[in-house]
């Protein structure tokens, strides 16, 4: 019998990335294209289509496909759309899943982002062979996908696990994009990381840092983390705060949902110690006695590059 493929693909505001993965987890073929060039669905499915159609032909045609996988933002598992998707130029509710299944005869099924990433870790990462962990993205924003007896959580709606809106903080920072005050995803992102840093560098009293040789605009996590890196205090400072919130955040999820693992994915990781201590001892300190020592925080290994097409393609296995 001829061994079948997927299709994943990852719609993200400014680029698409799509390939062909076998069942092993190896992405055979890949391409992109803009995502917001085109200012009507049908265009952005056509030209999808313009170079995703010859890949299917390479392996196969239609027939050789168990799927098309989705990851989207404010994408609804249940219904195959998109809805009122922010940061995309198609507005209201998208037929997704029907509009693809039309142009390519191959079955598609969508989710958001996230949800697709966790789905990829237990299929192809850290947490293949479990059936209870939960992802957190720590990138420009905090995504989020918990497993459950090895399936998503979902919700009534779709629309479960968004843990990067949580509120940490009571009456917090406000996030720009919600208007939350104290949500997770206003500390512990790679903004939430720059925002503290130029709170810090604010206050009338702080020690003397390298960050101060950087305009306000010019300050990014990484910035933070380079200057960390060289023993500057305040940034160090910054990263203790941090990690200190998420290990919270991340004992309030483990109360949840009593996960093995929690996997960690995203730009922020790259700071390594310096954000991983405080969090685990954050994490540790904030557990009941039942939980203390047995949960795991993992680093994805999927390569970042490939991780949205994997992830995507692994909904349709």
């Amino acid at each position: 019998m001829k061994e079948k493929h997927a299709i994943g693909i990852d719609v993200g505001g400014t680029n698409t990335k799509f390939g062909i993965v076998n069942k092993k987890g190896v992405i055979l073929v890949q391409d992109r294209i803009k995502t917001n060039e085109h200012e009507n669905v049908e265009e952005f499915i056509d030209d999808l289509a313009e170079k995703l159609n010859p890949m299917i032909e390479q392996y196969g045609g239609p027939e050789a496909f168990v799927g098309i996988g989705m990851g989207a933002p404010n994408a609804n598992y249940y219904q195959g759309t998109i809805e009122y998707a922010a940061n995309l130029k198609w507005k209201g509710i998208i037929p997704m899943a029907e509009l693809l299944e039309q142009k390519f005869k191959i079955p598609a099924k969508l989710t958001n982002d996230a949800n697709a990433a966790a789905v990829g870790e237990m299929q192809y990462g850290a947490a293949k062979g479990m059936k209870n962990f939960i992802t957190i993205t720590l990138g420009t924003g905090v995504g989020s996908g918990i497993i459950i007896d090895g399936k998503i959580v979902l919700g009534h709606n779709g629309f479960a696990g968004e843990l990067g809106h949580v509120i940490v903080r009571n009456g917090g920072r406000e996030h720009k994009g919600t208007g939350l005050k104290g949500s997770l995803e206003a500390y512990a992102s790679a903004t939430g990381v720059r925002d503290t840093a130029i709170e810090l560098l604010q206050e009338t009293q702080h020690s003397p840092s390298l960050l101060e040789n950087y305009p306000i605009n010019e300050l990014t996590s990484e910035t933070v983390f380079k200057c960390a890196e060289q023993g500057d205090s305040l940034a160090n400072e910054v990263f203790e705060f941090t990690g200190q919130i998420l290990g919270e955040a991340l004992a309030t999820f483990v109360h949840f949902s009593a996960p093995e693992a929690i996997v960690l994915f995203g730009g922020l990781t790259k700071a390594g110690d310096l954000i991983m201590k405080p969090t685990r001892q954050a994490m540790e300190d904030n557990l009941l006695q039942v939980f203390k020592n047995k949960v795991k925080i993992l680093y994805s290994d999927l390569q970042e590059a490939d991780a949205a097409i994997l992830g995507a393609s692994a909904l349709v296995w």
